[in-house]
């Protein structure tokens, strides 16, 4: 039988609200559109720092877009409590450097995988060195991100560096079609590609296909 990852939020979010806290949270966040109802959903509850770390984008314009488009949503929305945004350095190297051997991998393949242990990494290290109280990701909010793959990554990383992951997927309860209203209602910029070049190169087949 499937995990289900939203009844553990349920549960983790029923046992905060019991105890009277707001923790401290690191989420990872892949983009903008992605984030919007993630930060609705969660600021409810937590004291909440957006990391935008995405070394896989590409090109560096695509990243500083997509990074400018998440500090002007966490200002203008309204939200239960302020988000700090944190960019980190563009590094497209460590991107290549997990992806090598894997160049003709599949659109949610291991490259992807691998792409995920990256990201997520890079969370759990900075969420153990500054003190926060979980860490997690906007990721599975994508209908083609795989929440298994996501959050037995963030559970092996959080007994690596000893800060809870907080097992999600964002995607149910029409958290998805949520993200695309906000998206609209805040103008947006919404690619048509997950970030690296690969997937790009794949929309683009799409697109030369479809005409």
């Amino acid at each position: 039988m499937a995990e289900n990852f939203q009844l553990k939020l349920d549960n983790e979010l029923a046992r905060i609200t019991t105890e009277g806290r707001r923790p401290r949270l690191l989420l990872h966040v892949c983009c903008a559109p992605c984030s919007s109802y993630v930060l609705e959903y969660l600021s409810r509850y937590f004291d909440i720092t957006a990391l935008f770390y995405n070394p896989n984008i590409s090109p560096k314009s695509e990243y500083d877009y997509r990074a400018q488009e998440l500090c002007r949503l966490a200002v203008e929305m309204p939200l239960s409590s302020p988000i700090a945004c944190r960019i980190e350095e563009y590094d497209p190297a460590a991107f290549l450097a997990v992806s090598k051997g894997l160049e003709q991998e599949p659109e949610g393949g291991e490259r992807c995988t691998a792409c995920y242990r990256l990201r997520l990494t890079q969370t759990a290290q900075i969420a153990a060195k500054d003190g926060y109280d979980y860490f997690t990701t906007t990721l599975s909010i994508s209908p083609l991100k795989d929440a298994v793959r996501l959050n037995t990554i963030g559970g092996e990383l959080a007994e690596e560096y000893g800060v809870p992951y907080l097992y999600s997927d964002f995607k149910k309860r029409e958290g998805y079609k949520r993200s695309i209203q906000l998206s609209a209602e805040y103008s947006l910029y919404r690619q048509d590609y997950c970030g690296c070049a690969f997937s790009k190169a794949e929309a683009e087949k799409r697109k030369r296909e479809k005409n």
